[in-house]
This record gives structure tokens, sequence and C-alpha cells, in this order.
């Protein structure tokens, strides 16, 4: 059985260690098994490639490079990194909400 994580896809987060502490990106994909995220324009790795019809010239290419769930904050509306709750709203719905401010994510 696979967890529930604190960030989906389309999240903004912030990287809360590693070399790239401080960073902010939007979240790409969540591999759910390894418990990993791609984030937009965070941990950079040049991959070599070889040429194809996508790409007659070859070389490297800077790819993004997977970052573990638990080094990732999300960030609310307001651009505060803040921790994620879970409540029901007034539609019996389960929603995620902002631990620092109080509002619905």
């Amino acid at each position: 059985m696979l967890r529930k994580f604190h960030i989906k896809k389309g999240d903004t987060v912030q990287v809360i260690a590693g070399n790239e502490k401080g960073a902010t990106g939007k979240v790409l994909r969540v591999d759910a098994k390894k418990q990993r995220a791609f984030v937009e324009g965070v941990n950079m790795a040049s991959k070599h490639t070889k040429p194809n019809t996508a790409n007659p010239q070859g070389g490297i290419v800077k790819k993004e490079a997977s970052i573990h769930i638990s080094n990732l904050m999300l960030v609310d509306a307001k651009g505060n990194p803040t921790r994620i709750g879970r409540k029901r709203n007034e539609n019996n719905r389960l929603v995620r909400y902002s631990k620092k401010t109080g509002e619905e994510i």
C-alpha cells in the first residue's frame, strides 16, 4: 500500500535540506514508491544523450533529478513555507490546510 504525501503534482514547494536548500519550484511529478518528487528547476542533473530525431545534435541535456519528499515543504498562497494538516470541510470532503495560517490549500 502506498503512502499519502503532504505534496501533490502542481504544488509550489521549498527545499528545506540539501544542496538546493532555499530553492522553490513547482512539483512536476511524485514517485510514491521511492518517496521522491521532481521539482521544476531544482536539483538539475546533466544527462548525455545520443543524437535522435528530437535532438539531432545530441550532447548534454540538463534535466531535473528527484528529491526526497522529506526535504520539501509546501509553500502557501502568501509565499510562506508551512506544514500541512488534513480536515473535513463543510461539504464533508477531506482538504489540506496550512498549519501556519489555517487556510485551505
